[in-house]
């Protein structure tokens, strides 16, 4: 009877060792993925967010509204790694979810303020200064951002986040918008002065189609997710 005792023992010890190893392992992939995605977005928050400042710079000394338009975006933009970020940190997809709802708000704000800006330097003209580094300014959003949407979209391909692939195609397409502003400093050299804030305008109306695939991501993502 005693070693049948032992051996049961032994069984169920290696039971629950077995089933304890298991659970470690689910932990473990578990903390890897949060640890995985925080990366991603603080690494697109730093590229982002020194774009952004690059911009400022660059705004403060050129008065272009095409260019604020940008850099409210792209201050925007980088700002949304903060909910993000704490979704992956706490685990959860329904966060994450949620995360990607404030990114299209904010992405939504910006769009109301950027647009505001131009239809104001519309009614009152004033002509930009320092072109040539109006347009290093663009192309400095446009870099930032197409880095931005390469490490957004691969970790969240790799971790099958909706939110993140989201905002990885969000930054892409923001880095065509940043080249308005290379636009908009050619043509205010070129004599129109005008175009500045209308380029302002029409970088106004990319950021609100940006805004209504992000929401229809998210929409599609939350259904798929309640069908699960």
């Amino acid at each position: 009877m005693r070693p049948g005792s032992v051996h049961a023992r032994g069984v169920g010890h290696r039971h629950a060792h077995g089933d304890h190893g298991h659970s470690h392992g689910l932990l473990d992939e578990s903390i890897k993925r949060s640890h995985e995605g925080i990366r991603a977005v603080l690494l697109s928050l730093a590229v982002l967010g020194l774009a952004a400042i690059a911009q400022t710079v660059v705004f403060l000394a050129s008065g272009s509204i095409a260019l604020l338009a940008d850099l409210i975006h792209n201050f925007g933009d980088a700002l949304t790694a903060v909910p993000l970020g704490i979704a992956f940190a706490v685990r959860s997809r329904a966060a994450e979810r949620n995360a990607g709802l404030v990114v299209v708000g904010a992405i939504f704000l910006s769009a109301c303020v950027a647009g505001g800006q131009a239809v104001q330097r519309l009614i009152e003209p004033s002509r930009p200064t320092h072109l040539a580094a109006l347009a290093l300014a663009g192309v400095v959003g446009f870099a930032a951002n197409m880095l931005a949407s390469r490490i957004r979209l691969s970790a969240g391909r790799r971790l099958d986040s909706p939110a993140l692939v989201a905002d990885g195609h969000h930054a892409r397409a923001d880095a065509y918008v940043s080249l308005a502003v290379v636009a908009s400093a050619i043509a205010v050299w070129l004599g129109f002065a005008g175009a500045d804030p209308i380029i302002g305008l029409v970088i106004t109306l990319a950021i609100l189609g940006i805004t209504r695939r992000s929401w229809a991501a998210i929409r599609e993502s939350a259904h798929h997710a309640g069908a699960l």
